[in-house]
């Protein structure tokens, strides 16, 4: 370890703690503090309950990567924790980006990013093989970016043909965007596409449904949920989405 510390940025997964990898594991094994939200500490409680343990509330994410490099530059070894994958509107983007404000005059800690199983990939599995070609992800909250890039980006999407993941798609305060975000898909695609719908990927209360562009709006959706639109290729097949990659695919003789 350097003199300045070391610094992990671990995704957790969707929440199962057997989709916690092994690097993951390690990391936190390692570190001396562990930084997060406090509803992400519950699926790693067993390694980390002999650590210090700092968690700070949604909208103070600033805080946990400032706080993070802050113990790293006094030599200790910290892990900041992000649900999903850490790079994947998670915590990494963030925490470098303090780190290199941080450490343009002072040796930079050790920094790795240690990859975590995505929203994207856990909904994808649980409804079959629904991004089996190129797809875009969109997040459709405004917070961080303007409502009309996010509807530029969707509008590129369904243009291209893109698979469309859907992430933080309706909020108590965000309401009319998801319906928006249907709007531009149907658009390009037939009424008849097929959508996918995970809600607590993994969890105990996960939910799925399949469902198609035309209805996509009537299911309960909220920002625990992950809506997957198909492309034009993309069919149902006993209740689950396959995209075909294009793979010549041989009929049984």
């Amino acid at each position: 370890m350097s003199t300045a510390g070391s610094l992990y940025v671990i995704g957790l997964g969707p929440g199962d703690p057997k989709m916690l990898t092994e690097q993951a594991k390690i990391a936190l094994r390692q570190s001396q503090v562990v930084i997060g939200y406090q509803g992400y500490f519950a699926s790693v409680q067993d390694i980390v309950q002999e650590k210090e343990c700092i968690a700070l509330p949604l909208t103070q994410e600033t805080q946990r990567a400032q706080v993070a490099v802050d113990r790293a530059l006094q030599g200790e070894a910290v892990c900041v924790i992000s649900s999903g994958d850490a790079g994947i509107y998670g915590m990494a983007s963030l925490v470098l980006e303090v780190l290199e404000q941080r450490t343009a005059n002072v040796p930079c800690p050790e920094v790795a990013v240690v990859p975590g199983v995505s929203a994207v990939n856990a909904c994808a599995s649980l409804l079959g093989a629904p991004i089996g070609h190129d797809f875009a992800v969109i997040s459709l909250s405004d917070l961080l970016t303007p409502w009309e890039l996010i509807e530029k980006r969707l509008k590129a999407a369904a243009e291209a043909d893109f698979i469309t993941v859907l992430l933080n798609p309706k909020s108590i305060r965000r309401h009319w965007q998801y319906g928006r975000a249907q709007e531009i898909l149907a658009e390009h695609r037939a009424p008849e596409t097929p959508v996918g719908l995970v809600r607590n990927a993994y969890r105990s209360d996960q939910s799925v449904t399949t469902t198609t562009i035309a209805h996509m709006t009537e299911p309960m959706v909220d920002m625990l949920t992950t809506v997957i639109v198909g492309n034009s290729q993309t069919r149902c097949w006993q209740s689950r989405m396959v995209t075909p990659r294009g793979y010549p695919v041989a009929e049984t003789p």
